[in-house]
């Protein structure tokens, strides 16, 4: 069986294709894979690293303002990309074409689809993407991360539509409270709060957290390990220290620049503060971690705090607004989870219940299910 994949500019697309792909590889003997990305997007880094072999086109986004010399640009490299991918896919010959977002994937699925190949989406967010929207009316089958999503697409295409939840690497599901602990050396008689703003960071949770580490520096009840992202670590520590923390001092204050072992963090927290990406989230509630959520502002058509307020519905999170935080405010969010379990434990249990754990397998089936037919 040939199959072809394709998502691109994040991880956030990324990494549910190489999950996908991977499980599928795990349910159907003989598999054979190609990645279709761009030379720019974080595929191009990825995508050969996870061991799929790798095929690039050249594809622009659209601006807001459609009537440009910069669409009319955009148009021409798409038809491009659109005739290239069409090229690969003879070539391959695959049997199954699976988009997971991103632009890249408008040419490639179209392609797939004008040529009669079975094809799958998979959208993680609440509001889709503007591609996949557009993909819709021409694919196959379309998975998405969260049932409220289905409204969000054309009302002639949800028949196609299956909710799935968002697909998470094995190794988020596999490891222990116990290894996680041991592994990051954290103390088990604390609870542990896991701050993360994303690969590259967030400056506004960043310097809400120096009053947070202000505040419960020295607190023998909870430890924080804080990922500040590399660009704004040193400035984060000099900005705690300058308030007159001794971070070593502290005995329960960690900030690191960038976590590579995030399925242990994930598996040590009793608390998370993120944002609220798709694939964020669903790591969050498969593993059953209750969290702060501060949306990302600038994310397209506001799909970060639309994620955020599905979470936040089902009693697993709740929501501060970017423009309404600051370190007051994340401080007594998070007194109030600390000092009250009772309510921490009741958005822990949420979480889990949220949780897909089965997402890539559910997933994988619907895309063989395809094939078959």
């Amino acid at each position: 069986m040939r199959i072809i994949l394709s998502g691109g500019g994040t991880g956030g697309h990324i990494y549910p294709a190489v999950t996908i792909g991977r499980e599928i590889a795990g349910m159907a003997t003989g598999c054979e894979f190609l990645f279709i990305g761009t030379k720019q997007g974080l595929e191009a880094d990825i995508i050969p690293r996870e061991g799929f072999p790798f095929a690039t086109i050249e594809v622009r986004g659209l601006e807001r303002r459609l009537l440009s010399w910069n669409n009319l640009r955009t148009l021409g490299v798409t038809a491009t990309g659109l005739w290239r991918a069409a090229q690969m896919i003879r070539r391959f010959r695959p049997q199954l074409v699976i988009g997971t977002g991103g632009y890249v994937c408008g040419p490639v699925l179209l392609a797939a689809s004008l040529l009669g190949v079975s094809t799958l989406i998979q959208e993680q967010n609440v509001i889709p993407g503007i591609t996949n929207k557009l993909l819709s009316r021409v694919v196959d089958r379309i998975a998405v991360g969260y049932e409220e999503a289905r409204q969000y697409f054309p009302a002639r295409v949800r028949g196609k539509i299956v909710a799935t939840g968002n697909p998470v690497r094995p190794e988020f599901l596999a490891a222990s409270r116990q290894e996680g602990l041991a592994d990051l050396q954290l103390d088990p008689g604390k609870m542990t709060l896991l701050v993360v703003g994303g690969s590259r960071g967030a400056q506004s949770i960043n310097r809400a957290m120096v009053d947070v580490h202000r505040h419960f520096a020295g607190n023998t009840q909870l430890q924080i390990l804080h990922v500040t992202g590399k660009n704004e670590y040193n400035s984060i520590v000099e900005a705690v220290q300058a308030r007159g923390v001794d971070i070593a001092a502290a005995g329960n204050l960690r900030i690191e620049p960038y976590l590579y072992n995030m399925p242990q963090a994930l598996s040590a927290a009793d608390l998370a503060i993120f944002r609220s990406g798709a694939v964020g989230l669903a790591e969050l509630t498969v593993r059953g971690v209750p969290a702060i959520l501060i949306p990302y502002p600038h994310a397209a058509e506001n799909h970060q705090e639309h994620n955020a307020r599905a979470v936040e519905a089902r009693g697993a999170a709740r929501v501060i607004r970017d423009r309404d935080l600051s370190g007051t405010v994340l401080c007594e969010a998070i007194t109030t989870l600390v000092y009250h379990p009772e309510q921490l434990q009741a958005m822990a249990r949420a979480s889990k219940n949220l949780g897909r754990p089965e997402a890539a397998r559910d997933i994988a089936r619907e895309a063989l299910a395809l094939v078959d037919r």
